[in-house]
């Protein structure tokens, strides 16, 4: 049961909020399947299954029409940072170890130059939607992963937030743990690349 203290503390928090438009985007406390995962394209043209020109075999029908995105994924040297790039979004993924020091949610000095150069990406994309999404690797609790993830994940927001300077962006913000690992976390090498913050936008120039 809330106590009226804690009401009135609640309360006097959103008021805040509200007058001074102080951001509220923070990772969700249990978030669904990572958005943006379903393919994005879209079959161009219909195809007409009687036209004389297709050389089906008897009986044979045409499958639904899928068109599967164009993937481009480039990686610095060190690993350190990946981009990937799609017909419809951009992504960013930077290992923890370049953000932040070990078992911390607290940005490095260096980290600001990346996410500054990030923050000129999604200026000149001129996106308005940003997904910040942190990870971890699988050692230590579950419990404990979730919760770094989702600090790195506001950490890395903020961070963007101050960047790009713009009330119209809209963030969704995640922190998944352990989960959805790109690689094995068989090796400290692998479970390095588990441990990172996504930042995800649309693409809108070529």
């Amino acid at each position: 049961m809330t106590s009226p203290r804690t009401a009135l503390a609640v309360a006097t928090v959103m008021a805040a909020t509200c007058l001074l438009g102080i951001p509220t985007a923070h990772a969700d406390d249990s978030p669904s399947v990572p958005p943006g995962t379903e393919p994005t394209a879209t079959a161009p043209v219909e195809v007409d299954p009687n036209d004389p020109d297709l050389k089906l075999p008897e009986g044979g029908t045409l499958a639904e029409p899928k068109v599967l995105d164009i993937k481009q994924v480039v990686e610095d040297q060190t690993g350190d940072e990946r981009r990937e790039d799609t017909n419809a979004d951009v992504k960013f993924a930077l290992q923890a170890e370049v953000l932040f020091g070990k078992d911390s949610a607290k940005l490095s000095a260096e980290s600001q130059a990346r996410i500054a150069a990030i923050a000129e990406e999604i200026k000149k994309q001129n996106a308005t939607r940003i997904r910040v999404f942190g990870f971890t690797d699988n050692l230590g609790s579950s419990a404990h992963g979730d919760v770094l993830s989702r600090q790195r994940a506001n950490a890395v927001q903020a961070a963007l937030d101050d960047e790009l300077n713009d009330p119209n962006v809209t963030f969704d913000v995640r922190g998944y743990g352990e989960q959805y690992p790109i690689a094995s976390n068989a090796t400290e090498e692998s479970r390095k690349k588990n441990r990172r913050v996504e930042i995800t936008f649309p693409r809108t120039e070529d």
